[in-house]
């Protein structure tokens, strides 16, 4: 089993670097009337990919999330491990905001964009997202009315609000409950025993993605961008040397075996820019590598709502890039200000189209910053969002197991059961 997870991430890089020469004999030889018919073939095999792990995400974080809440048993336990995840999202998210702030002051990305070659009519449709943006908005994806809308439309967060509320009630009956935990128990075991199928798919929506994207932007988006596509990956460095040096002040020698087990999941995520992509597969992994079953099912679903640290540090960077680009300036207060309005606005971002740029419009609306800017960095928003959302998935697997490590649950690496 373990030889065919290599070779599963071995055929997911055939993906992407078949995927990147195709799209770029289609950018050098197929003539532009025909890349609209191309790029939309292309993503068909990313669209039924990433059709097929949305199909089973929903369930999954139900099952998972109701099942670890009331296999913990005492309330207190829900309330400790649940204020440790809390506790560690928080600090994340603020250490991100920060680091993307100083980058951009010492790095100045935005000063080399040049104004005169996007178009501002290119972010109507991202800007047009920001309207429904407010309080009541993040309420409405914060607190369902239904639990089945909420799994009808994948909205994480609202399956995870009530997954809670289900698996503290059902920690409060005791051994009554029992036989429900014991049928929801199975049903998620069933369900992870159907991503290995689903993942199979993975190296075609791998292909296709990268395909289409290259087949329009060609390698020249990498040159005319190529200053702040830098800075931005230097700051993600800088990010993940943070979090790499925390996680082994609290992990030790687990730190390298853990991001050893969780390749295949970044290469996903990197590729496809899905988080909900790979959220099966690293529940798995991180099962696998020994974190206690109960506090996956509880930590993960919750980091992929409140957890963001590639999309913290994007916003940060790509806000500040647009007010540098159009001569805006913000001072120390007011930028601080931003911070903390970005770090509560990103938390209603689940199931929004291309959420951290909808973001970014809102905040520099509420700033005095033209949010047409968002058409300034729409060309290479998709490679920035391949490193965001890697570094989402990064951030989520430290966070569950310094988590286990802290709650005394880290076990042992186990490899999977042959089925």
């Amino acid at each position: 089993m373990k030889n065919a997870k290599n070779k599963l991430t071995l055929y997911i890089i055939y993906g992407m670097v078949l995927g990147v020469i195709i799209g770029y004999l289609a950018y050098l030889f197929l003539p532009k009337l025909y890349l609209p018919a191309f790029t939309s073939n292309a993503n068909l095999l990313t669209t039924v990919f990433l059709r097929l792990v949305q199909m089973v995400i929903a369930p999954l974080v139900f099952c998972t999330l109701i099942v670890g809440i009331a296999k913990l048993g005492d309330i207190k336990a829900v309330g400790r491990v649940g204020g440790k995840a809390m506790l560690w999202f928080v600090s994340a998210s603020i250490i991100s905001l920060f680091i993307g702030l100083i980058m951009v002051h010492l790095t100045h990305p935005g000063s080399g964009i040049n104004l005169g070659s996007v178009n501002p009519n290119d972010a109507k449709d991202i800007i047009s997202n920001t309207q429904n943006f407010s309080s009541t908005n993040f309420i409405n994806h914060l607190v369902p009315k239904s639990v089945v809308e909420a799994m009808a439309s994948n909205e994480i967060l609202q399956i995870v609000i009530f997954a809670v509320f289900l698996g503290v009630a059902l920690a409060s009956m005791g051994e009554k409950a029992n036989s429900a935990v014991r049928a929801l128990d199975t049903f998620s075991h069933a369900i992870l025993i159907m991503v290995n199928y689903v993942m199979y798919f993975a190296p075609l929506g791998v292909l296709g993605s990268i395909a289409a994207t290259m087949a329009v932007n060609g390698p020249a988006i990498f040159l005319f961008y190529g200053k702040y596509l830098f800075w931005f990956l230097i700051t993600i460095i800088i990010l993940w040397s943070v979090m790499i040096l925390v996680g082994s002040i609290i992990l030790k020698k687990r730190l390298l075996p853990l991001l050893r087990a969780i390749v295949q999941p970044m290469i996903v995520a990197f590729s496809t820019t899905s988080s909900e992509a790979v959220f099966p597969v690293l529940t798995e992994e991180l099962e696998k590598f020994g974190c206690n079953n109960k506090i996956v099912a509880f930590v993960l679903p919750l980091g992929y709502s409140f957890n963001l640290d590639g999309s913290m540090i994007y916003m940060t960077f790509a806000s500040m890039a647009i007010a540098q680009a159009y001569g805006v300036h913000l001072d120390i207060g007011t930028q601080i200000t931003m911070l903390f309005v970005l770090m509560l606005t990103s938390k209603g971002i689940a199931g929004v189209p291309r959420a951290s740029l909808v973001v970014v419009a809102a905040s520099c609306a509420m700033f005095n910053i033209p949010p047409e800017g968002i058409a300034l960095i729409l060309p290479i928003d998709h490679f920035c969002d391949m490193l965001r959302t890697m570094t989402n998935v990064v951030g989520n697997a430290l966070s569950t197991a310094s988590v286990s490590k802290w709650e005394r649950a880290l076990e042992p690496a186990r490899e999977q059961i042959v089925i």
